[in-house]
């Protein structure tokens, strides 16, 4: 080790939820590097502690606070030894809770909201000096155009397939959902950014690139030619990058999935077969009360639409059962919907009251008892549409993205198109490279393939 490194202020950063909060960590990692601090994955090290945590599941916040407790033991362990730590929450929590956890956790010196990241290491350094700060001001605008660009370094770092959110915030307002009151209302980065960040990936070694937003296909940003770009404009243009091997996108909204899109899937190879649209629920009635903008004849249009650009794509979704007024009807109108659309993976959850959203003022909540049962009763379900759809994949040959070392010695794991982890022998190649390879058996959660 190096004197610097050695001599470098360390940063431990946890991150729970969504794949944006994955993406936000690297970017809050990317600017503290310049601030000197390097990543640390023993926590007992860090001089400073990050928590980006998310706040879409019950009971978020008491997960994060159990966390502060168990943190706060080895900070004052560290003051013994003359050592200091900075502990900071950050995220959707971090939004929602505010100067609340200041109050409810000394140990904490800094709250920062998701649209704060580009001040970050001028807040750190208030907290380090001793002030207790709180920042949850939504400054959208400037976020991504302040915050630091990785080196080719930092993306080669984090491997082959990364994150690159073009979106963030939602104008939705679905009743069950707390994203527009901590991340805001719709914002989307320019074309020239994103095209500026996915070929500094690429530079860096990336060959996947997966979108990101919370409405991802509501992106409309303005391109080169001074127009407003829908997401398929936008997928046409990143898939003209070299070496940018393919290209998915998620979270999608079935009323933002236009013709543009659909086109996308019809004429690039290198956007995967693969499209997540979440439903969470397949009665009309449940979807007025989520306030979703769409009916179960509508999704069904866009899902045979899409099957028609694409054949073979797989679709995913996600599911929330015992919605406020869900009665067995209800549900059993969800499972005929899962039967009917096939889906090759999904998520399903239990509904959770989060404060301050409509949903969690509803009369006729559910039965806790009467949730767990639709809950195990779905999930058989789709755990059986998946298993189905991998049982169909062997025998067929197809290009996987190697990515990474499997758990065993002598294996790597690689990407199908259909989003499956795939476990090959490591003399097939090195991560970073795309081989075509058979698939010759199938688990729940994953394929095994040979050479082709």
């Amino acid at each position: 080790m190096s004197e610097q490194l050695a001599n470098s202020k360390k940063v431990f950063l946890k991150t729970y939820g969504c794949q944006m909060n994955v993406y936000d960590s690297s970017r809050m990692q990317d600017a503290l590097e310049q601030d000197g601090y390097v990543a640390t994955s023993a926590i007992e090290d860090a001089d400073l502690v990050l928590l980006n945590t998310c706040h879409i599941r019950e009971k978020a916040a008491e997960k994060v606070y159990s966390d502060i407790g168990r943190i706060r033991q080895i900070k004052e362990a560290r003051a013994e030894a003359g050592k200091s730590m900075t502990i900071g929450v950050t995220g959707c929590v971090a939004q929602a809770e505010g100067a609340e956890i200041i109050a409810r956790a000394p140990a904490v010196n800094l709250v920062a909201g998701p649209q704060t990241y580009h001040h970050l290491p001028d807040l750190v350094r208030r907290a380090r000096e001793g002030e207790r700060v709180v920042e949850t001001e939504f400054e959208i605008e400037e976020k991504f155009e302040q915050l630091p660009a990785a080196t080719s370094t930092q993306h080669r770092a984090r491997g082959v397939a990364a994150f690159l959110t073009v979106q963030e915030g939602c104008d939705k307002f679905c009743t069950f959902c707390v994203v527009p009151y901590t991340r805001g209302a719709e914002v989307s980065r320019s074309v020239e950014q994103i095209m500026d960040e996915a070929r500094g990936m690429v530079a860096g070694g990336v060959r996947e690139i997966t979108l990101l937003g919370q409405n991802v296909n509501a992106w409309h940003g303005t391109g080169a030619d001074g127009r407003e770009w829908g997401l398929g404009e936008l997928l046409f243009e990143l898939s003209s990058i070299p070496e940018l091997e393919r290209l998915r996108y998620t979270t999608s909204h079935p009323v933002d999935m236009d013709e543009g899109l659909i086109d996308a899937h019809r004429k690039l190879q290198c956007l995967m077969p693969y499209l997540h649209l979440p439903v969470q629920s397949g009665s009309n009635k449940i979807l007025k009360a989520m306030n979703r903008h769409h009916t179960i004849a509508e999704y069904l249009a866009i899902i045979e639409r899409v099957r028609e650009a694409r054949p073979g794509i797989a679709i995913s979704g996600d599911f929330i059962v015992g919605f406020p007024g869900e009665t067995d009807k209800d549900f059993e109108e969800t499972l005929a919907l899962v039967r009917e659309v096939n889906y090759a993976s999904a998520f399903s959850f239990k509904y959770s009251q989060r404060p301050g959203t409509p949903g969690a003022d509803m009369e006729a909540q559910v039965l806790e008892s009467v949730k767990n049962e639709r809950l195990q009763r779905l999930q058989a379900l789709l755990n059986e549409q998946q298993e189905s759809f991998n049982k169909t994949c062997v025998g067929k040959t197809v290009d996987i993205l190697l990515e990474k070392q499997g758990k065993r010695q002598g294996q790597l794991i690689g990407r199908s198109p259909w989003l499956q982890s795939v476990i090959v022998d490591d003399t097939l190649g090195a991560p970073g490279e795309v081989v075509r390879v058979k698939i010759t058996t199938a688990a729940p959660n994953s394929l095994t393939a040979v050479a082709a």
